[in-house]
């Protein structure tokens, strides 16, 4: 048996504006959408991964969802320039990733994170 695809889905009171942010923020495309429920994704080959956690390293919360871009500088400064409040970093750990927190307009805590 292979585990194909995990889809992380995120219960929102509103759609539409928890999809404009994804858009924005991640340039992410919508691969389906009915209103009640859209799904976003990218055009990048993914791997299929789960964490479990105790906290989210740094004595930080443990996230909803970990995003792994190529360019978190940027990633942030788009964060920043759009008014989101970042709870966390941005920072080098020690494990040798650079990230910052980030909460989306329904709450979810989201680690935004490169690997060095």
């Amino acid at each position: 048996m292979v585990v194909k695809r995990i889809v992380a889905n995120i219960a929102v009171a509103e759609v539409e504006g928890v999809r404009a942010f994804y858009l924005a923020v991640f340039d992410l495309d919508v691969a389906m959408d009915f209103g009640w429920i859209s799904t976003l994704a990218s055009g990048e080959v993914a791997s299929v991964q789960i964490s479990v956690a105790s906290e989210g390293g740094s004595g930080t919360a443990v996230p909803d969802l970990s995003i792994e871009v190529d360019d978190v500088d940027a990633i942030y400064a788009r964060v920043q320039a759009a008014g989101h409040r970042v709870e966390y970093g941005i920072v080098d750990e020690p494990w040798g990733v650079r990230r910052f927190y980030v909460r989306d307009p329904a709450g979810t805590l989201l680690n935004v994170l490169v690997h060095l």
